[in-house]
């Protein structure tokens, strides 16, 4: 009896330490740091390509987990996209289509913008994230997150559409401007700020560098929690300003390669052709600084080995007008529906998952994010409808990613200089729809990455067949058009 009473006792203790280990388990969710660059082109890192730019700790971060080399923005321009990062949607579903800021029909455009020749109206677009959609943010709290953001927001002029109304416990510079404002009064990316929701420094406080600190404090305070970061950096947008050292160095730099400034005329506009900007390269070297001090946070908290990394940009680098990059093998830049304004450097890292090094060919989207971080943390049922494909398989290396197209609708005029349009990927196959001549481009990206060969007059049964499936994309989101100016 002593004996049986013995194994029964074992027994019990065994099933409540495994029982007590499956609970501990279920409830450590993985922390999620999603870091989103501003206006940083393809080929801005070093990883990417860059010979000029310096950014050591993104490139070692890049080599730990699974770089894509086909990564998009859903839009060329800022706010589409990061509408589609926190809501899962589409911009043409959302009417999220332009910055917020930009002309609607009708209104006069400044200057600045040029195409004083236009031919059509842009179509209309709504200036907000609505506080109907469900965010990320918003998900992952309710799932017993702690949510922070530290950097650009540009989601909505009044701050009902701030992201403390949107998901976020902590909102340290999230707020309705698209860069640090800069005028008599406010000093851009040195304090003071002139930011309603980040506290000015010492006078000549750097920006980067105050919010890496305070994303470095979060860390520390919540490294026992369950966090969700998101870090959209104010980094690499103009207004163009940095650290004297680091313009100096850049400066000794460019001296030592004997290099200027070239550009080539694009359209109505010039095209810059090399990366020589010294400010701009110092601004690079200032992200890549404060991105490695996060990464440095997250291993001194321990929390290193269960955090998930995603990195990417909201739009191609700035390469048009008096530009300070170059997004060369790529095709035009920011505003542009080719290549150089929506392709982005992208990677991911899941401990534990995802293996270093390892690379990934297949388009993805920004609108993906969403669905991709709910699979990653394990949310079983979330509220939101969503546009995107979890990109999980692809990280596990594992069946079951089979998309077939991706598209764009960006159906205004740009400051850069891009015209109303929309495009389709297929395969390697890539359309633009243009609507002001009412014509298609059509490139073989696979030979032709820079987008060089318009095969529209030879290929015209590819060129029918993506025409007929971008506009039952169109048709389905019910997605707002260019209208001809009365």
């Amino acid at each position: 009896m002593m004996r049986i009473n013995l194994i029964f006792v074992i027994l019990l203790s065994v099933a409540w330490c495994g029982c007590k280990i499956t609970q501990k388990e279920e409830v450590k969710k993985p922390n999620v740091v999603l870091i989103i660059a501003d206006d940083l082109g393809w080929m801005d890192l070093g990883y990417t390509g860059s010979s000029f730019y310096e950014t050591p700790n993104i490139d070692a971060l890049a080599a730990s987990g699974m770089t894509f080399t086909d990564a998009y923005a859903a839009s060329p321009v800022c706010s589409p996209t990061r509408s589609s990062i926190m809501c899962g949607k589409t911009p043409a579903r959302t009417k999220n289509t332009d910055w917020f800021g930009a002309p609607q029909p009708g209104a006069a455009f400044p200057g600045w913008m040029g195409h004083s020749d236009r031919t059509l109206e842009p179509a209309s677009y709504v200036e907000h994230m609505s506080l109907e959609e469900y965010t990320i943010a918003e998900t992952l709290r309710d799932n017993g997150y702690k949510t922070f953001i530290a950097g650009k927001w540009h989601l909505g002029h009044d701050e009902k559409y701030w992201p403390e109304n949107q998901g976020f416990d902590i909102n340290r510079g999230g707020f309705a401007m698209g860069h640090p404002p800069l005028n008599d009064e406010y000093d851009g990316y040195f304090s003071p700020y002139g930011n309603p929701r980040l506290t000015d420094g010492p006078k000549g406080e750097y920006l980067p560098y105050r919010l890496v600190d305070e994303t470095r404090r979060f860390i520390q305070e919540n490294k026992d929690s369950t966090f969700f970061i998101y870090y959209p950096m104010y980094l690499v947008h103009t207004p163009l300003q940095a650290r004297e050292e680091l313009i100096a160095k850049y400066q000794q730099k460019r001296d030592s390669l004997n290099l200027g400034d070239e550009f080539v005329d694009f359209g109505d506009r010039k095209l810059r052709t090399n990366q020589s900007n010294v400010v701009y390269a110092a601004m690079v070297e200032a992200m890549d600084q404060a991105i490695g001090k996060v990464t440095s946070e997250l291993k001194a908290a321990g929390v290193d080995d269960n955090t998930i990394i995603i990195f990417t940009a909201d739009n191609g680098g700035l390469s048009t007008n008096s530009a300070p990059t170059s997004n060369l093998p790529l095709k035009g830049g920011k505003g542009w529906m080719y290549e150089g304004g929506i392709r982005e450097p992208m990677f991911v890292i899941w401990p534990g998952v995802t293996p270093a090094k390892s690379k990934c060919n297949e388009p993805v989207l920004t609108t993906d994010f969403y669905k991709t971080i709910v699979e990653m943390t394990g949310i079983a049922h979330p509220k939101q409808e969503t546009d995107g494909e979890s990109l999980v398989p692809l990280l596990k290396q594992s069946e079951g990613f089979d998309r077939k197209v991706v598209c764009w609708h960006y159906p205004h005029y740009s400051p850069q200089g891009g015209k109303p349009a929309s495009a389709i990927r297929s395969g390697n196959w890539k359309l633009i729809k243009n609507y002001e001549t009412n014509t298609s481009e059509l490139y073989n990206l696979k030979d032709d990455i820079g987008e060089t060969k318009d095969l529209s007059d030879v290929e015209a049964e590819v060129v029918n067949h993506l025409e007929q499936e971008l506009d039952a994309w169109l048709t389905d989101l019910e997605a707002s058009l260019p209208t001809k100016i009365k």
